[in-house]
C-alpha cells in the first residue's frame, strides 16, 4: 500500500464519524454436520436462567485484567471469567456503534443487516431480534443505560421497557438536569466531548456520573420486576467510550501508574505535524507526554469506574440474588488509544476489532469454571448462544453460531474465518491467528500473523516469503465480496475504487 494512500485511509476513519452467498454456504455446512444442528441444546433443570447481558461501548479485547494488562483493575469481570468461560478471539464485524449494535441485536452480519459503516438517522426494519425472541418466550425484557444506538432512539426493538441515556433527550439527562449541583453544565459541562482524545476528572460528585446511574436502573429493575417470569436484563454503559471523565479517584489512580506506551507498527507513519491544529476530536494524532498519560488514566479509570460498579450488580445481597442467572459481557467495538498513531476505531486493527467477550452460565448448567476458548468469534454469535443455553431455537435469520458447545469443550463447526468491514475504508478476513487487510480505496494490502505479532507491529504483504498466504486470503476474500451490489469482486479479482457507503445499496 502506497504512503499516500494509507495516509488518506487513516485519515478517513475519523470521517466515517457478499459474499453472503459464500458465508451462508459456509455456515449451512457447519450445521449441517453439527450433531445439534437446527436444535437448541435445552439446559440443566426445569427453569430458564434469567440472562444478564452487560455492555460497555468501545472497550478494548484486552482491558481486562485476566486478560493479562499490565496495569488495568477488573476485579469483577475477572471473577465472571473465572466463573464462566473467555473468549480471548472475539471480534466485531464492523467496529463502529450502529452495525455492531444490530448485529447484536439481530445476530446477522452487516451486509445482511444493512449497516456496514457510520451514519446516523436510519430505521432498521430489524428481523426478530434476541430481546423479542426472549419475549415472544415468556421472558420480561428490559434495557437500561446506553441505548442501542438505533434510530428513532425510543425504538424498542423487542425490549419491554427502555431507560436510556441519549446525549440530549435521554432518561439519564432529564434525571441530571433535576438534581446536578447550579452551573454544573450538565454532562459535557467539563468542556470534553464524546469523540475527544482531552481528557480530565468528572466535574460532579460521582454518584452523578452516568456509570453509577446505569447500576442505580439495574438494581431499580431488579427490585421491582416480575418474579413469576424470568428476566432479560440489558445493562448497556456508555463508558469507556468519551467523554474520557472518570471520577477523579479513578484518573488519579492510574496518572500515578506507569502506563504501557502505546504500540507503533513499523508500517505505521506519523500524521505531518503529529496532528496539531486538528483538533481534540482527531482520529489520527500522536500525542505524547501529559496529554498521552491523561487519555489513557482516564480510559483505563472508566473501566476500572464500571467494574467497581458491576460489583455492586452482581452483589448477591444488594443485586443478582440467585444462582440461575446467566451473565454475558461484550463490548460493541474497541479502541485504538494511540496505537499506530490512530484514536478510537473503524479500523481492522486489533484494538479497534477485538473486543472482550465473558459467558458465565448458572453453575446447575455444568460448564467447568475458567474455560478459555481460543477460537474466532463474534458479536453476531451472541443471539444464538444465549437463545441456546435458554433451551430456544434462534430463528432462521440468525447467521450467528452457538457457542455453547466450544464452552462445553467440544467440537463444534465455527467458520474458517471472519469477515470484518467498515465503509468507506477496508475489507478484513482474520482467524484468530492470521490478518489479511483490503484496502478499497487504492486495492493497498496488509497481512499479519497474529500469533507471532499480536500488536500487528510487521506487515508482512510485501514480503515473498509470505506472498502464497497472502494470495490465499485475496481469492477467500474474492469470493466473500461476490454479488455484493457495491462491485468489490468479480469472482475473480478485487476491484478496487468503487463506492462504499455505510447503508448497503438495495438491488
Amino acid at each position: 500500500m502506497t504512503a499516500m494512500g494509507r495516509r488518506a485511509f487513516i485519515t478517513s476513519c475519523g470521517i466515517a464519524v457478499g459474499g453472503l452467498s459464500s458465508r451462508r454456504q459456509i455456515f449451512a455446512a457447519q450445521t449441517a454436520a453439527s450433531p445439534s444442528a437446527g436444535r437448541a441444546t435445552p439446559p440443566a433443570g426445569t427453569s430458564r436462567p434469567n440472562i444478564l447481558l452487560i455492555m460497555t461501548d468501545q472497550q478494548r479485547g484486552d482491558c481486562l485484567g485476566i486478560d493479562g494488562h499490565p496495569v488495568l483493575l477488573t476485579p469483577t469481570l475477572d471473577r465472571i471469567a473465572g466463573q464462566g468461560v473467555r473468549f480471548t478471539r472475539a471480534y466485531t464485524t464492523c467496529p463502529s456503534c450502529i452495525a455492531a449494535r444490530r448485529s447484536l441485536l439481530s445476530g446477522q452480519f452487516p451486509a445482511t443487516h444493512g449497516m456496514v459503516g457510520y451514519r446516523d438517522g436510519v430505521e432498521w426494519d430489524a428481523p426478530p431480534t434476541l430481546p423479542q425472541v426472549l419475549k415472544e418466550h415468556g421472558y420480561q425484557t428490559w434495557l437500561v443505560g446506553r441505548n442501542m444506538h438505533q434510530y428513532p432512539p425510543r425504538k424498542r426493538y423487542g425490549y419491554e421497557h427502555m431507560v436510556i441515556n441519549g446525549r440530549e433527550e435521554g432518561d439519564y439527562e432529564e434525571w441530571l438536569g433535576r438534581v446536578e449541583p447550579e452551573g454544573s453544565g450538565g454532562y459535557y459541562g467539563t468542556g470534553v466531548m464524546h469523540n475527544d482524545w482531552t481528557a480530565r476528572p468528572w466535574h460532579m460528585p460521582e454518584a452523578f456520573h452516568q456509570t453509577n446511574w446505569t447500576v442505580n436502573e439495574a438494581l431499580e429493575f431488579l427490585r421491582k420486576r416480575d418474579p413469576s417470569c424470568p428476566f432479560f436484563l440489558t445493562v448497556s454503559f456508555l463508558a469507556p467510550h468519551p467523554p474520557l471523565v472518570p471520577p477523579a479517584p479513578y484518573m488519579e489512580r492510574y496518572l500515578r501508574t506507569e502506563l504501557p506506551e502505546p504500540v507503533i507498527g513499523d508500517w505505521a507513519e506519523p500524521p505531518e505535524n503529529d496532528g496539531l491544529g486538528m483538533g481534540q476530536s482527531a482520529s489520527r494524532v500522536h500525542l505524547q507526554g501529559d496529554a498521552l498519560r491523561s487519555a489513557r488514566a482516564a480510559y483505563y479509570g472508566l473501566i476500572n469506574h464500571i467494574d467497581d460498579q458491576l460489583n455492586r450488580l452482581l452483589n448477591p445481597v444488594t443485586g443478582v440474588t440467585d444462582d440461575n442467572t446467566l451473565i454475558v459481557f461484550t463490548s460493541d467495538h474497541g479502541e485504538m488509544l494511540g496505537d499506530h498513531y490512530v484514536w478510537r476505531k473503524s479500523v481492522p486493527y486489533e484494538s479497534s476489532a477485538r473486543i472482550p467477550l465473558l459467558i458465565r452460565p448458572p453453575a446447575r448448567m455444568g460448564l467447568a469454571p475458567g474455560a478459555v476458548v481460543e477460537q474466532a468469534v463474534c458479536l453476531e454469535d451472541i443471539m444464538p448462544t444465549i437463545l441456546s443455553l435458554a433451551g430456544i431455537a434462534p430463528p432462521e435469520t440468525v447467521e450467528g453460531v452457538d457457542l455453547s458447545p466450544l464452552m462445553r469443550g467440544e467440537p463444534a463447526g465455527t467458520r474458517p474465518y471472519l469477515h470484518i468491514e467498515h465503509a468507506p475504508l477496508h475489507h478484513t478476513l482474520t482467524d484468530g491467528r492470521e490478518k489479511y487487510i483490503w484496502f478499497v480505496a487504492d486495492g493497498g494490502e496488509q497481512y499479519f500473523r497474529l500469533t507471532e505479532d499480536p500488536h500487528e507491529l510487521r506487515d508482512l504483504a510485501g514480503k515473498p516469503q509470505h506472498a502464497e498466504r497472502v494470495a490465499y486470503w485475496r481469492r477467500l476474500l474474492v469470493s466473500e465480496l461476490a454479488g455484493r451490489p457495491e462491485g468489490f469482486s468479480d469472482g475473480r479479482a478485487l476491484i478496487p475504487g468503487v463506492e462504499y457507503a455505510p447503508v448497503v445499496p438495495k438491488t
